[in-house]
C-alpha cells in the first residue's frame, strides 16, 4: 500500500519514530514521576529490555501474519469481504465506524486479557514493568502481538473497512498508547479535560497499579468512553500517584527488567 509515494511500513516507521522521539523528550523535560526505577543504570535497562521486545515481537508478527491489519484491509476490500462492501457505505462513514469499532474491540481484548487465565499468563509480562514510561507501551509479549493482530483482522474482515482507516488508527492506537504510558506530566486542569475524550498518563498509569482493584479499571488505550460506559473507569489511585506502586506486587525485584525472565514469564507459574 502506498499514500504520497510512501509505502505502509515506512509511514508507521516515521510516525512511531517521531512520536517516541517527541515523548521521550516530554519526559525528559517535564517528568510526573522521579523514582529509582524510572532513573540511571535501572531505567537504562529497563528501556533496553521494552525495546527488544518490540523489535522481537515485530519480527515474530511479519514472520506469523504478514498481511497485518492493513494487508488484512487491502484483501477484503479486493474481494468485497465485510459489511461496509456488502451495504455500500460511504468510505468516510465507514472509515470513522471502524475507527471507533476498532478501538472498542482492542479495549475488549484488553479486559479479556485480565479475566481469562490463559491470556493474563501472557498480558502480564506488560504489568511486570517495574516502571511507568513509554516504552512500557513497547513491552507486549509477541505472543500478545500475534493473538492480537489475529483479532483485529477478524473484526476488519467482518467490517471491510477502508485500508487507509485502518493504517490510520494503527498510527493512532500505537502513539496513543505510547503518550497514555509517558512519565509525562501535564497540567491537572489540562488532564481533566482532555480525559473526557482521551487516555491520558495519570488516567491509564492507574492500571498500572499494583493494587488488583486499580489494575482492573482504565482499559482504554484511545477513547475513555468504554471505561465510563462499562463503569471500568478509577478517577485516581487510592495512594496517589507519588506514592502508588507500579507493577505486579508478585514480582518486586529487579527480574522483569531481564529479557529472557520477561519472555518466559507466560510459562511461570501464576
Amino acid at each position: 500500500m502506498q499514500v504520497w509515494g510512501l509505502s505502509e511500513p515506512l509511514i508507521r516507521l516515521l510516525a512511531f519514530a517521531a512520536i517516541f522521539l517527541s515523548m521521550a523528550a516530554f519526559e525528559l523535560l517535564s517528568p510526573r514521576l522521579e523514582r529509582d526505577e524510572m532513573l540511571g543504570a535501572l531505567k537504562a535497562r529497563r528501556w533496553l529490555t521494552n525495546i527488544s521486545i518490540l523489535l522481537l515481537s515485530s519480527l515474530a508478527l511479519r514472520v506469523v501474519f504478514p498481511l497485518a491489519a492493513v494487508g488484512t484491509a487491502l484483501w477484503a476490500s479486493e474481494n468485497g469481504y465485510g459489511l461496509f462492501h456488502i451495504f455500500d457505505v460511504s468510505p468516510w462513514i465507514a472509515g470513522i465506524a471502524a475507527f471507533v469499532i476498532l478501538d472498542f474491540a482492542v479495549w475488549l481484548e484488553h479486559v479479556l486479557s485480565h479475566k481469562i487465565s490463559l491470556l493474563w499468563r501472557i498480558h502480564r509480562m506488560h504489568h511486570a514493568d517495574p516502571g511507568f514510561d513509554l516504552t512500557t507501551a513497547l513491552r507486549f509479549h509477541p505472543l500478545e502481538i500475534v493473538l492480537s493482530m489475529f483479532w483485529k483482522a477478524l473484526i476488519i474482515l467482518c467490517l471491510g473497512p477502508p485500508a487507509v482507516a485502518v493504517l490510520i488508527f494503527e498510527i493512532v492506537l500505537n502513539g496513543t498508547a505510547m503518550f497514555n504510558h509517558s512519565n509525562a506530566k501535564l497540567p491537572l486542569g489540562l488532564d481533566r479535560l482532555l480525559r473526557r475524550v482521551l487516555v491520558t498518563p495519570d488516567m491509564h498509569r492507574v492500571h498500572h497499579s499494583s493494587y488488583r482493584a486499580e489494575t482492573d479499571s482504565n482499559y482504554g488505550f484511545n477513547f475513555p468512553f468504554w471505561d465510563y460506559l462499562f463503569r471500568t473507569y478509577c478517577a485516581q489511585p487510592r495512594l496517589g500517584h507519588q506514592e502508588m506502586e507500579i507493577g505486579l506486587e508478585t514480582y518486586r525485584d529487579r527480574a522483569p527488567t531481564r529479557i529472557v525472565w520477561s519472555l518466559l514469564l507466560p510459562f511461570r507459574k501464576l
